[in-house]
């Protein structure tokens, strides 16, 4: 069974409507379903009043089955010599570089684990796997 983790995108994207959460569920069909601890930071700041019950069920949700995903100092490490590449290329400067930090995270704890990330912000994450192999897919809600 494949192994996926959903971009905080595809989260947001799903809390906007019921057709939205219906398109997730199909997303996520005859999978392993898993949390980036990014993706939850990511949730948790964005999240109004009217959602936080559902990032905090998310949470324990996944907590409970030890499906949470935290990146280690490799993760860290990597995230930083791929931005600092990406930077190289497209001249980002430093705070192009900061807003795809928490990304590279993603990708990077991603691949270790050998999870695919589903997102739907594909400009960021193409531009994430010339530098590093991972397994990505973009969809649309």
């Amino acid at each position: 069974m494949e192994h996926v983790l959903l971009d905080s995108s595809i989260y947001v994207a799903a809390l906007r409507g019921t057709d939205a959460l219906l398109r997730l569920e199909r997303i996520a069909a005859g999978t392993v379903l898993w949390l980036s601890a990014v993706v939850l930071e990511e949730l948790y700041a964005g999240a109004g009043a009217r959602d936080r019950e559902y990032v905090e069920q998310l949470e324990q949700r996944f907590g409970h089955a030890g499906k949470i995903l935290l990146p280690d100092l490799d993760d860290w490490i990597q995230a930083g010599k791929l931005l600092q590449r990406l930077a190289l290329k497209y001249d980002y400067e430093k705070i192009g570089r900061g807003r795809l930090t928490n990304d590279a995270l993603i990708a990077m704890s991603a691949a270790r684990m050998g999870v695919r990330v589903i997102t739907a912000n594909e400009n960021d994450f193409r531009k994430l796997a010339e530098f590093r192999d991972f397994a990505w897919q973009f969809v649309t809600l």
